[in-house]
């Protein structure tokens, strides 16, 4: 864990100090649908909702004229029914193409920590032959995310125009049990918004 959390601070300071007309934050909504990778696609908006938001913080570090690569930090939250409250913490690395003057297509990879709660009670058998809770706190386990998307930029004219995405990701838990289930994978579907934190002279975003 103090490995985690002194990589999370250095990448986070890093983020920090870049240009400061390059930051922006996100904030969206995704259902998540355990599935093997790219298996779920109708199921994601027709079957049971899963739901999660997600939080992030990033910021472009290198740009050009239709190209630009970008690193973010995200914070999100999922409830998968019966099986667990998911909390990842992880580190994107993408790259975005723009394909029309507002559209462009994404594509980033992800890497970080996710705090596993059981979301139904476990019991154990204690010294007396009764049950006793057993849920605790929850249980570390590492993540890995691949994701793509579509983002359409909103009054770029603004100095600090909206961008309204939507992504389609896949995500790795691990391990999730050792003896059985070591990777859980889920299909996720998000969409959200995204604003530059200071004024962005660039219509790109």
């Amino acid at each position: 864990m103090k490995h985690f959390y002194l990589t999370a601070a250095l990448l986070i300071t890093t983020i920090l100090a870049g240009a400061q007309k390059e930051l922006y934050s996100s904030l969206g909504i995704y259902n998540a649908q355990n599935a093997m990778p790219f298996g779920k696609f109708s199921g994601l908006v027709s079957e049971v909702i899963h739901p999660g938001i997600e939080f992030g913080y990033g910021r472009t570090f290198a740009k050009k004229q239709n190209h630009e690569w970008f690193q973010e930090f995200k914070f999100s939250y999922f409830y998968h029914r019966y099986v667990q409250h998911g909390v990842p913490v992880y580190f994107n690395l993408g790259y975005r193409h723009r394909l029309f003057k507002m559209l462009s297509a994404e594509t980033s990879l992800g890497l970080g920590y996710m705090h596993s709660i059981p979301a139904t009670g476990k019991y154990k058998l204690n010294e007396d032959g009764e049950y006793q809770n057993n849920k605790g706190i929850g249980r570390m386990q590492a993540t890995a995310s691949f994701s793509i998307g579509l983002n359409y930029v909103v009054a770029s004219a603004n100095p600090r125009p909206i961008r309204i995405f939507t992504l389609y990701q896949q995500r790795v838990q691990m391990p999730f049990v050792k003896s059985y289930v070591p990777l859980l994978p889920y299909n996720n579907l998000m969409i959200g918004v995204s604003r530059p934190i200071e004024k962005n002279n660039s219509r790109s975003k």
